[in-house]
């Protein structure tokens, strides 16, 4: 009878335990997220995972970041990537190349809003981490760009990052020489932006 119990429970743990505690982050970004110019392992993503496991949080962080990507990319992606790795929590970082590009917000706006549905869908949680881009189109692009991360958290009811690159954008030595990418000292920073909502979304896994 005690052989069959502990039987029992070594089923129980290798089939429950990991359901609870070996819940998906999900990241799905362009090169911010890619740690563009950089070691992976140096970038804010891989950090995120270390502080995760450092304070004994169960979460396997898989980063599915493309350097260039666009909203559009990330939207045809998504519903692979959901499949494949049936995240628990998404962390949509996208939208900066179609600021830079200067394309449609209208566009956008709906594909944003289209990959949060996609993982609510597979009753993922969701965060966006919002941007800024330089006025190169004038303010009012400038301005509405921002606006539309706030618009679809509204929308859609998830949680929102202001400005993942608060403290980075713009500040010497905190950017590569393409005046574009963080450095490696501005990962920590990053990481620090997302953390505060980060915990948020976590807790509202659990």
């Amino acid at each position: 009878m005690r052989k069959l119990h502990l039987l029992i429970f070594t089923w129980l743990l290798f089939w429950v335990v990991p359901s609870v505690y070996g819940q998906t982050i999900l990241v799905v970004g362009d090169s911010i997220s890619a740690a563009y110019g950089l070691e992976i392992e140096r970038g804010w993503v891989a950090l995120l995972q270390q502080r995760l496991t450092e304070r004994g949080l169960s979460y396997q962080v898989v980063n599915a970041s493309i350097s260039g990507d666009t909203s559009a990319g990330g939207r045809n992606r998504l519903p692979a990537l959901l499949e494949q790795h049936q995240p628990s929590l998404v962390l949509i970082e996208l939208g900066g190349n179609d600021g830079l590009r200067g394309l449609p917000l209208s566009n956008l706006q709906d594909n944003l809003r289209a990959m949060v549905q996609l993982a609510k869908q597979q009753e993922a949680q969701v965060m966006l981490l919002g941007m800024r881009i330089p006025p190169n189109y004038g303010t009012r692009y400038t301005e509405e760009f921002y606006q539309v991360f706030q618009h679809v958290a509204e929308l859609e009811s998830v949680l929102v990052v202001d400005f993942f690159l608060e403290g980075v954008g713009g500040v010497p030595g905190m950017v590569q020489a393409d005046g574009i990418h963080p450095t490696e000292q501005a990962q920590a920073i990053l990481l620090d932006n997302a953390w505060p909502i980060l915990e948020k979304a976590i807790d509202l896994v659990r």
